[in-house]
């Protein structure tokens, strides 16, 4: 795939997310795939005589952290015309030096910036590299099969649209636009740290075949996930007897029969439409299995999301 700005422009056109003259953001760390996609989201918001915040997050665990945002920032002016925004971690967060909590980190803080300004889209520069990587440290894991899912084009957390054009565009095309339109970049050396698991992987994904090997086996999972969905909403139908924006009644009976994966899968069904942005963890759901097994089970708060038994009646209801 040749990446180029009539690519950007042709899947963004086809959108019909976005309102007249956009606001949009994007997040950017200075390297090679946040710098191409500020590129050419650039390029594109003009055309829609939107505005474009180009977000630069200081995560404070490197000591030259601050000098590099800086950096980030003079570049991010010669493309953009003006002065990119750097935002910093909640003095409340705790910050870890580490690879995962970085990026938590620097997602919500793009995540609340959006919020507190009002910009429903935002951007950010993932590539199908990053999404094999993911896909192959989850199932290292043992991840399940929505998780092995990786990296979506279009997700939506807090209220915020999260969008990744590239993510489908291979690293190589996107150095190949920035040499073209000369766009300088910085290289994180985190990137080359062998102690960091994404970066053994990475490497172990430049070895001959292996790469190809791993993106066939990733295509042909996605192409399972709608068939997996459509099963489990047929069997959710099955048990589901009343629903409100506030509560779901299903039958108990039926339920606690199914599998401990397919309850589970339920359970989080029932969570999200009571709460979307709710991202209760698959530990504390298995927690709450355990007592509903329980002949004696009653009540359980479960992420703000109180559980009742009656009779032959399971009732979820928000607080």
């Amino acid at each position: 795939m040749i990446l180029n700005q009539l690519y950007l422009n042709s899947y963004l056109d086809n959108l019909i997310c976005f309102e007249k003259k956009p606001h949009i953001a994007v997040g950017v760390s200075g390297g090679p795939d946040s710098m191409c996609i500020t590129h050419l989201l650039n390029r594109w918001i003009k055309l829609k005589k939107g505005k474009l915040s180009a977000l630069v997050f200081d995560h404070g665990i490197r000591n030259n952290s601050k000098e590099e945002s800086l950096q980030v920032r003079e570049m991010l002016t010669k493309i953009l015309k003006t002065e990119a925004i750097i935002i910093k971690p909640n003095k409340n967060t705790l910050i870890k030096k580490n690879m995962s909590s970085a990026r938590t980190n620097r997602f919500e803080g793009l995540i609340n910036f959006c919020n507190k300004n009002n910009i429903s889209h935002l951007f950010l520069g993932h590539h199908i590299d990053d999404n094999l990587e993911t896909f192959l440290i989850r199932k290292i894991n043992g991840s399940n099969l929505e998780g092995l899912g990786s990296i979506d084009k279009i997700a939506y957390y807090k209220n915020i649209q999260i969008l990744r054009p590239l993510i489908e565009v291979n690293k190589t095309s996107i150095l190949k636009y920035n040499q073209k339109n000369k766009i300088n970049y910085l290289n994180d050396p985190s990137n080359t740290d062998v102690n960091y698991t994404r970066v053994k992987v990475r490497n172990f994904l430049k070895k001959k075949n292996i790469k190809k090997t791993v993106k066939e086996d990733f295509y042909n999972l996605k192409k399972q996930i709608p068939s997996y969905k459509k099963m489990i909403w047929e069997l959710f139908l099955t048990i589901l007897c009343d629903v409100k924006s506030h509560k779901i009644k299903i039958r108990f009976d039926k339920f606690i029969k199914f599998d401990r994966l397919i309850i589970e899968k339920h359970i989080l069904l029932v969570l999200k439409y009571l709460n979307k942005n709710n991202l209760t963890k698959s530990s504390k759901i298995n927690i709450f299995i355990d007592s509903l097994k329980n002949p004696n089970f009653k009540i359980f708060n479960l992420s703000g999301v109180i559980i009742e038994k009656k009779t032959n009646s399971l009732f979820f209801s928000l607080k």
